[in-house]
């Protein structure tokens, strides 16, 4: 009987490159986070899990305890305006409402990381707008394999919130007073994209990261 041949062994399955993205409020992170993921990875996004968590049955009943009726609208869903009055002017409030978002959140972002890396995604870009600010709880930039800061102009962003969020003039300001200076989370990411010019630029400098990150990725 001749012998038999031996299997091929398997070729494990390829890492997944997982990337954080920092920058201001405002600066175009989502859309960044969009064009590094391409069509073969995935972004996670905090904002999109906080919202889940935000209008939870639970949460809600805890925000109506609390805040009053007022901060609930009538289709039953917490008033985001109501509540970022309210918790921007009070720290302690704050850190109130964030102790019961940010659990979940945290357990729903690692939940769908791990799906991701599963499924062999890569890029996973990491959509966390507190990424850094909130690390000692959440442990993500450990996760992390590059850091990448999107530079943009205050007053760009200032306009892009009253235009897109329905915010006043000078909320940006306000409320990244209270988080790290955009400095020191420029300085702590390992790449820079400029997002000052047209969708068309920042499309192409994604590209050209992508190319230092992944060498053999078209974009």
């Amino acid at each position: 009987m001749p012998p038999s041949t031996p299997s091929p062994t398997p070729r494990p399955a390829a890492r997944s490159l997982v990337l954080g993205v920092l920058g201001g409020i405002a600066s175009g992170k989502s859309r960044v986070a969009e064009l590094l993921a391409g069509a073969r990875g995935r972004v996670i996004d905090a904002d999109r899990c906080a919202a889940a968590v935000l209008a939870s049955p639970a949460v809600v009943e805890r925000i109506r305890a609390h805040f009053g009726e007022e901060a609930v609208g009538p289709d039953g869903r917490p008033d985001r305006a109501v509540l970022a009055a309210r918790v921007f002017a009070d720290p302690g409030e704050r850190r109130r409402l964030e102790g019961w978002i940010h659990p979940p959140v945290r357990d729903m972002i690692f939940a769908e990381l791990a799906e991701a890396r599963s499924r062999g995604a890569s890029p996973v870009v990491l959509d966390v707008p507190l990424l850094l600010e909130n690390d000692e709880h959440h442990h993500l930039v450990a996760e992390c394999d590059a850091l990448v800061f999107v530079d943009s102009d205050l007053a760009d962003r200032d306009r892009r919130a009253v235009a897109s969020r329905g915010w006043e003039t000078g909320e940006v300001a306000r409320r990244e007073a209270t988080q790290i200076p955009l400095e020191e989370k420029r300085r702590r990411a390992d790449h820079v994209l400029t997002n000052r010019g047209s969708l068309e630029e920042l499309e192409r400098s994604a590209r050209e990261l992508l190319r230092v990150l992944v060498p053999q990725s078209d974009g």
